[in-house]
């Protein structure tokens, strides 16, 4: 047993499925270095931590979620905070409900949580007690944005708390979803989420994520996703707080031209660890997938990314592309790239690729001889680099403010 474990697993309080899953988590660990899902991510560091559960909900100054529009949830150390959630904009077809409002939870996936490897998936299953459940009726084209908010605070120990949630889209339905990490003030917190989404025959779920945690912290995200027949998923994740963050994205297209597009931006500066990993299933007859990420190694800071990809038998017609491009813009960064391609179907269309490189020294040189300084130079090319993956979102004034957030991170980045 090892310190983080035990401090996560106390005063449990939970039925059997629940128990056997932590029991799960506690028989075989935190894998280590021999685990391929985590060669490139140690967590020696971290099975040394303990952590309190988060049992109350602290003050915070209001100014931390100050412009954030409604519809909104918002959860604060992984409570959920009526007092400054938001629903009353919300439009005919959709729910949105704090977990802890409902009368029965709902499950985990049977295929979750399996392996050794998914501890804390298995964590998740076992401690979860509160997230969200948002669901939009078959037909229901809906373009006002629902903004979930989740909000670190610090507090006198170290908190950790597991959250679960749920997107269901009915056949035909449009939603447009926004979740913002942040922190007020500064905290060495883990938060640990889980996420399934179904999305039935036509719908289209556009879906953007601003990771900007505390400096300390420690967050890990699993999302699992079903498209149905010619559904589409437009995703984002920017990836620019947290000491240490990691999510795996798993996404099963198993209906006939079900349509995916994931993009992301991984910042690594300082010392902060990132860890992205996709898991990308073709079930269907001409399915498709676009991904394009790009990765910022800066100071000493490592981005770790795993694009996979699988085109299983009778997905015919498929047609998959994984762009993975990265900068290296210190000599102590590290980048970890791996793309994967599998394919097990006749008739298909399929790239993979991925770079580490630095900037471009001309480029460089134009800008310094129009009398900008490197520092600025710098910032401006790689803010250009950085903005690709941000077109997947087609609600204009949502990709501008994602755009801001970005560009903050980035000034940061510069100056350090």
């Amino acid at each position: 047993m090892n310190a983080l474990l035990d401090s996560l697993a106390s005063g449990f309080d939970g039925d059997a499925a629940r128990r056997a899953a932590l029991d799960a988590a506690l028989r075989d660990g935190l894998p280590g270095p021999r685990s391929e899902a985590w060669k490139y991510t140690p967590l020696r560091a971290l099975e040394r931590r303990t952590f309190a559960p988060s049992t109350d909900m602290p003050a915070f100054d209001a100014a931390a979620i100050a412009g954030i529009a409604a519809p909104r949830l918002v959860f604060v150390n992984g409570r959920f905070d009526a007092a400054h959630s938001d629903t009353g904009a919300l439009p005919a077809g959709m729910t949105l409900q704090a977990l802890s409002s409902l009368p029965a939870r709902f499950g985990t996936d049977a295929r979750i949580a399996q392996r050794a490897d998914e501890v804390f998936a298995r964590l998740n299953a076992a401690l979860a007690d509160e997230g969200f459940v948002l669901r939009v009726e078959a037909g229901a084209r809906i373009d006002l944005p629902v903004h979930l908010v989740f909000l670190g605070v610090p507090q006198a120990n170290d908190r950790a708390w597991h959250l679960r949630h749920r997107i269901e889209l009915g056949e035909g339905a449009r939603a447009v979803v926004m979740e913002h990490h942040l922190a007020a003030g500064e905290h060495a917190h883990l938060a640990n989420h889980a996420m399934s989404i179904t999305l039935a025959a036509r719908a289209q779920l556009i879906h953007a994520r601003a990771q900007c945690e505390a400096a300390r912290a420690t967050s890990f995200l699993r999302t699992d996703a079903a498209l149905a027949s010619a559904a589409g998923y437009h995703r984002l994740d920017l990836e620019l707080g947290a000491a240490l963050s990691r999510h795996e994205l798993n996404v099963r297209l198993e209906g006939d031209n079900a349509r995916l597009s994931a993009n992301g931006v991984l910042l690594a500066d300082g010392r902060r660890h990132v860890d992205t990993r996709l898991g990308i299933e073709h079930i269907a007859r001409d399915t498709a997938c676009d991904l394009l990420w790009r990765g910022i190694g800066s100071g000493r800071g490592r981005a770790v990314f795993h694009g996979g990809i699988t085109i299983h038998a009778g997905a015919d017609g498929s047609d998959a592309n994984l762009s993975n491009k990265n900068l290296l813009l210190s000599e102590g960064a590290e980048v970890d790239t791996q793309p994967v391609l599998e394919i097990h179907a006749d008739e298909v269309k399929a790239a993979h690729g991925a770079t580490v490189g630095q900037l471009d020294p001309t480029a460089m040189f134009y800008l310094r001889s129009r009398g900008l300084p490197e520092a600025e130079a710098r910032q401006l090319l790689t803010a250009a680099f950085c903005r690709e993956p941000l077109t997947v979102i087609d609600d204009p004034a949502l990709r501008d403010a994602l755009a801001v957030a970005l560009d903050a991170s980035l000034q940061q980045l510069a100056v350090a």
